[in-house]
């Protein structure tokens, strides 16, 4: 199965509930955070709501 990899770019603090809740379920907690994930429908919903904190590149 294909990754990809996320990098939380931006700051947490100010975001809303819901955006830091899916940044956590992602496994980033600060700027500068990378994890890899699988590249699926889930993951791409996640990254969508967050689009505008993340930088993701193909694993």
């Amino acid at each position: 199965m294909e990754k990809v990899t996320i990098r939380l770019a931006k700051s947490l603090i100010g975001r809303g509930k819901e955006q830091i809740a899916v940044a956590h379920s992602l496994g980033l907690n600060r700027p500068g955070e990378v994890t890899e994930q699988p590249d699926n429908a889930a993951t791409q919903g996640k990254i969508a709501k967050i689009s505008h904190l993340v930088v993701v590149t193909k694993a």
